[in-house]
């Protein structure tokens, strides 16, 4: 692929597509969980290599696969670089109290 040939666009599930069984599977590894409570904080996006976990690349793009793949984060692509944002707004609408209460247990 040149290299200024976009990456191809990142699937993600609409939110009547998102169950409550697998936001709960990718948010079961402490991993993940830790990228969650990041994207939480954040006022921003924040880019692939933004995450502060201590995972190898290929280990850190599967957990974002994971995570984007049940409905938990949304990405996109600017440039070479991709931005991850949690959905929020999504989660909350689909399962009021399920986020604020996961983010909230003990560490």
């Amino acid at each position: 692929m040149p290299a200024h040939a976009s990456l191809p666009p990142l699937a993600y599930p609409e939110r009547d597509e998102i169950t409550v069984e697998a936001v709960l599977r990718a948010l079961a590894d402490p991993v993940r969980l830790a990228m969650v409570r990041q994207l939480a904080n954040s006022e921003t996006e924040i880019s692939c290599n933004g995450f502060e976990v201590p995972v190898t690349k290929s280990t850190l793009s599967h957990h974002l696969a994971t995570l984007r793949q049940a409905g938990v984060i949304a990405g996109r692509q600017e440039g070479t670089t991709r931005y991850n944002s949690l959905r929020r707004n999504d989660l909350d609408a689909l399962f009021p109290g399920l986020l604020d209460g996961v983010l909230a247990a003990p560490r």
